[in-house]
């Protein structure tokens, strides 16, 4: 990698990050919460507060079919063939991604599990490492609340970052504030679509939070982002 047109100042600023990391306690965490709980805002402050990688099963499984890992094959032959990917593949590429340097101090799940059979099969994975969930983050926010919040999202598919039309708009609208890039709508982000994925939510979820319980800190997401972010604080101190 060519440093050459990197400024001093990022480049100090860079190694004075990672020496940070070095000093951050190993955290595993796990973020649930229902479409426009507020998660996508959180996790990348997480992120660099604790020094993690991020992990979301979709873009790991892009990400494993990209490379062709011999995991990503078996899951794009599943996906042409319109089977479903099993739990054991998803599993094994969670597996695969938290090997990476980056998730050397830890990682933030999310997107998974979201069965009670799949939390068995991700702790069995860890524990085979000699690691475990260490807190699973609970975004509450009443249904009524989402519809308003999901149906004027907006998101950057490159970073993840999303803004919202009223409550949290970009500096120009439908651009990202980082890059200039153009945001986007999810084709799933409407009222219809909502209600049918909260009742899908609602009944798998809570299994999956009774079985983590005594490591469930629930986060009152429907707060303002100081207060939400206090909560998160203080679950993960």
């Amino acid at each position: 990698m060519d440093l050459s047109d990197i400024s001093t100042e990022n480049l100090m600023a860079e190694v004075a990050r990672r020496l940070d990391c070095q000093t951050k306690p190993e955290k595993r965490i796990i973020l649930v919460g229902p479409p426009g709980s507020g998660k996508g805002t959180q996790s990348p402050k997480i992120k660099n507060e604790h020094c993690l990688c991020h992990l979301a099963t979709g873009d790991m499984l892009r990400a494993a079919v990209a490379a062709k890992t011999p995991l990503g094959i078996k899951a794009k032959k599943a996906m042409e063939s319109g089977a479903l990917v099993t739990d054991e593949l998803v599993v094994g590429i969670i597996d695969e991604a938290i090997s990476a340097p980056e998730c050397r101090t830890g990682f933030i799940l999310d997107g998974f599990p979201r069965t009670t059979p799949q939390a068995e099969m991700l702790d069995k994975m860890l524990q085979a490492r000699g690691t475990q969930i260490d807190k699973v983050l609970n975004f509450n926010v009443p249904d009524k609340v989402l519809v308003d919040r999901v149906c004027g999202r907006w998101i950057h598919p490159a970073s993840g970052r999303s803004y919202h039309e009223k409550f949290a708009p970009p500096k120009v609208p439908g651009v990202d504030d980082l890059t200039g890039e153009p945001l986007t709508q999810r084709k799933d982000d409407n009222a219809e679509t909502l209600k049918t994925r909260l009742a899908a939510y609602h009944a798998q979820t809570t299994p999956v939070l009774n079985y983590y319980k005594s490591k469930v800190s629930d986060i009152q997401a429907n707060k303002p982002m100081e207060q939400v972010e206090s909560q998160i604080k203080k679950a993960l101190s």
